[in-house]
């Protein structure tokens, strides 16, 4: 079975950083599209970024644009998100999400990916 196992959240002051790391098991991140997304207190699931590992073709959320990236690591088989100068609008559970296949979908849609992992929560 796939599963996807995040880590590196927690609580920070305004200005801070994180890195949050996803590790699929069961599957290669090497031939998927992998991403972030988002859910907090009275909002909808909201996508962060997304990659296409095998080539490095990545996106990221207006929201937060030029204050996270997102990477891989073929060799580890881990996703991560380098969040800079967060903000307490930045305050969600992020999950990372892993879809089959090369195929484009619209940005955020949630149905297009097949496996979630349980999240991590940021505190900002």
């Amino acid at each position: 079975d796939v599963q996807l196992v995040e880590s590196g959240g927690g609580s920070v002051q305004a200005g801070g950083s994180l890195r949050l790391s996803c590790e699929p098991t069961g599957i290669p991140t090497s031939h998927y599209c992998i991403a972030w997304f988002r859910l907090s207190s009275g909002k909808e699931r909201e996508e962060v970024a997304h990659i296409y590992a095998r080539n490095g073709r990545s996106d990221v959320a207006d929201s937060v644009k030029g204050r996270s990236t997102i990477s891989t690591d073929n060799a580890k088989n881990t996703l991560y998100l380098q969040m800079l100068s967060l903000k307490p609008e930045d305050t969600a559970m992020y999950y990372c999400a892993l879809r089959r296949g090369p195929t484009s979908y619209p940005w955020g849609l949630v149905s297009s990916y097949n496996y979630w992992g349980q999240g991590t929560q940021v505190t900002v």
